[in-house]
């Protein structure tokens, strides 16, 4: 099968990306930028290019079977800053996205949503698939309507789709600065001998999902001829008090915390039922938590010391 991946040098990407060579797929990828934690793999097309660069993305489409689509120029945390930027750059780029695929006649695509942000504040937990979607950040309000074009796209032009609402992933090659991921960003400042800020008073409750259980649900959506819309998490939910106490005990530090005060966008608690996922795909997240992080921690170590020998070097 050959399957194009829209952000395939991402976090998420990356993961998807070595699952389908797994699989033995024919991967392509599409991103603006090669990926930021290790070489290019010989096995994998790559094209490096902007999402609103509609000739550089048609010609990716050409003779392609499946488009996973990864793609997010904004996170939960910046996009209410600019909710226009928002819709010019994912919800203007998606809807163009899939014209250009019913042009080139492909009618399968994996879209990957927020299962942390379509919701809202949830009226029961853990959430299903048909809750009522009522997002409180730009982010989710984008998630929501690309997931109504892609259906729109379904009824009107037989695209067949799965759109995975993904709860928190976590683990290598995640990123550690700052921008998006609480546990990467926690660890790395751990690591730098940095204190940890915390929106709030640490109860929040979020659904966190390792990378490699989230990848391999999105291949076995690829390949499969199920459609419709599915939570894709652990579900289970951690307060960020318990994610602090696991890397605690992960890393062996005493972690200094500072409390902030709490954000008006963040959702109390997001736990997602997933039983569809598992019954639809024969799929059930394995990693937990605790062999995730030390799994994390372990990788950022390794990374940030031989970006430290390269400096030095």
């Amino acid at each position: 099968m050959k399957v194009l991946v829209l952000g395939g040098n991402g976090f998420i990407g990356s993961h998807v990306v070595d699952q389908l060579l797994e699989h033995k797929h024919d991967v392509r990828v599409f991103d603006r930028t090669q990926e930021k934690f290790r070489s290019p793999l010989r096995s994998v097309d790559y094209r490096i290019a902007s999402f609103d660069d509609t000739p550089a993305l048609a010609e990716a489409l050409e003779g392609v079977d499946v488009v996973l689509h990864f793609i997010s120029t904004t996170v939960p945390s910046t996009s209410n800053k600019d909710p226009l930027y928002d819709i010019e750059s994912n919800l203007k780029g998606t809807v163009r996205l899939l014209t250009l695929m019913c042009d080139a006649n492909i009618k399968r695509i994996v879209y990957l949503s927020s299962g942390g942000t379509v919701y809202g504040i949830p009226e029961r937990s853990p959430i299903p698939e048909g809750h009522p979607l009522r997002p409180i950040c730009s982010y989710g309000v984008i998630k929501v309507a690309i997931e109504n074009y892609i259906h729109m796209f379904h009824q009107l032009h037989g695209l067949e789709y799965v759109v995975l609402r993904a709860s928190n992933p976590y683990g290598p090659r995640q990123g550690h600065i700052g921008v998006q991921g609480v546990i990467g960003t926690f660890l790395g400042k751990v690591l730098r001998g940095e204190s940890l800020e915390i929106w709030g008073d640490g109860s929040v409750v979020r659904d966190y999902i390792n990378i490699s259980d989230l990848a391999r649900l999105c291949a076995l959506a690829a390949e499969s001829k199920e459609q419709g819309i599915f939570n894709a998490g652990s579900g289970e939910g951690l307060s960020v008090k318990q994610i602090i106490s696991i890397i605690e005990k992960v890393s062996g530090k005493k972690i200094d915390i500072q409390y902030k005060q709490s954000r008006n966008y963040d959702v109390p608690e997001v736990v997602l039922n997933v039983d569809l996922a598992s019954s639809s795909f024969c799929w059930r997240p394995i990693i937990n938590i605790d062999d995730g992080i030390n799994d994390s921690w372990v990788w950022i170590k390794e990374e940030l010391s031989s970006k430290v020998v390269f400096e030095v070097c």
